[in-house]
């Protein structure tokens, strides 16, 4: 019973306390939340052209993104990246090139929290056969003032994707012109997507080909989230004041995304379908493995716990008789063996907690590289479990002596 306590307490405990683990684990697969201008919703494509609402915007602000870490949730913001997409011409050649600017690892601040952000965050499959560009100035003063000879002398490196860089016979270390400019490729960029045909620049560098100055075209945020439910996909305009508070407070990747939108005005925030209910599809598999597990241990204690109290019994089987004889009822015969289980199953299960927790913790060191918090709630509801098993192992054999025929059993025929 210690042992079968023990494996289900630290299955319990993981399958509970696993979600931030999986998730965290989770986010090196990238970003799980994506922010862009509110006005992208209501574009429509004629003819391959967009038509836009008129007087609107259809950029997000550089210097609202630092609030993303103001939310309620700030906590489980990994981090974000902002991107501005800009077709360049490169070369002699003036070949058509997609250049996306971007944070690399950029120091930010919001009150008084420093932090950092960029596609070293929440792009961490990216591979750079090389060194990482440096970031430019986030004073946004600078921008505004249009001091362009300061910000772009720290743009003057980019990455190339992999494709790209064959394409133009480049490695890192060499030159390569867009417009009038002359940039340094600091690096190869692999990532598998559709950058390993473009350029990887700075932010400031895309918003000055732009003629943009603090134009962000859209955000990625790679959040800690919980796997969604029926709650979850609920429109909170249709809850009551209770309702709403439980939901917005609850780090949904829904709630985490409406939040957003109140930090950066003007914006909208979805989830990254795929990546989100793949999140949740993981982490439902994984945890319903450890109470299988779980289950699964408990069924052999129940097995063990029979077979031994049906050879207790048997062994045990004059005195059973013998107290039949003396005018014993079956019901004390039976409160007596439920009592004696019942103390073995609390000594048992409370040292199968104690067991159990060591476990949980040394499995979520080796799995998880941290530690598995084992709530104290936890351990009247093993013992309530062990109990119960112990009780259910042991009815089918104290049903048995109690229809021993005291006579039989005192003569040593049964």
């Amino acid at each position: 019973m210690s042992l079968g306590i023990a494996v289900a307490t630290a299955m319990i405990a993981i399958a509970t306390d696993v979600g931030d683990k999986i998730s965290r684990e989770l986010r090196a697969y990238g970003a799980n939340l994506v922010v862009y201008p509110d006005t992208k919703t209501l574009a429509v494509n004629v003819n391959g052209v967009d038509l836009k609402p008129v007087g609107e915007t259809e950029f997000l602000r550089e210097s609202d993104l630092p609030a993303i870490k103001g939310i309620f949730w700030r906590n489980n913001i990994v981090g974000f990246s902002p991107m501005l997409p800009v077709d360049v011409k490169v070369g002699p050649q003036q070949r058509s090139v997609r250049l996306i600017g971007t944070y690399f690892r950029k120091q930010l601040s919001f009150g008084k929290d420093n932090f950092v952000a960029g596609v070293e965050m929440t792009h961490p499959w990216w591979k750079v056969a090389g060194s990482w560009p440096g970031d430019s100035p986030s004073n946004p003063s600078d921008r505004e003032a249009g001091d362009r000879r300061n910000r772009l002398s720290h743009a003057a490196e980019v990455l190339l994707g992999e494709t790209l860089a064959h394409q133009l016979s480049l490695k890192a270390g060499g030159n390569i012109q867009i417009a009038d400019r002359q940039l340094n490729v600091s690096g190869i960029l692999s990532s598998g997507g559709d950058e390993d045909g473009a350029i990887v620049a700075p932010l400031a560098l895309a918003q000055d080909i732009l003629h943009q100055p603090g134009a962000v075209g859209q955000v990625y945020v790679s959040a800690i989230t919980k796997p969604e439910d029926d709650f979850a996909r609920r429109d909170p305009k249709t809850m009551s004041p209770e309702l709403r508070d439980r939901w917005y407070c609850s780090p949904y990747a829904t709630s985490i995304a409406f939040q957003l939108q109140e930090a950066i005005p003007h914006s909208r925030a979805e989830q990254i379908r795929q990546v989100a209910q793949n999140e949740g599809r993981v982490l439902s598999r994984i945890q319903g493995l450890m109470l299988l597990m779980a289950l699964a241990a408990l069924l052999a204690s129940g097995l063990a716990v029979s077979a031994a109290m049906a050879t207790a019994i048997l062994e045990r089987r004059t005195e059973v008789g013998l107290m039949k004889a003396l005018g014993a009822s079956n019901r004390a015969i039976i409160s007596l063996f439920f009592t004696e289980a019942g103390l073995l199953a609390l000594s048992g299960g409370a040292i199968g907690y104690g067991f159990g927790s060591l476990l949980a913790h040394q499995i979520g060191r080796w799995v998880f590289d941290s530690r598995i918090n084992v709530q104290p709630v936890l351990l009247p509801l093993v013992i309530a479990i062990a109990v119960l098993v112990t009780c259910a192992g042991s009815a089918l054999a104290i049903r048995r002596a109690v229809h021993y025929d005291p006579a039989l059993v005192l003569r040593g025929d049964l």
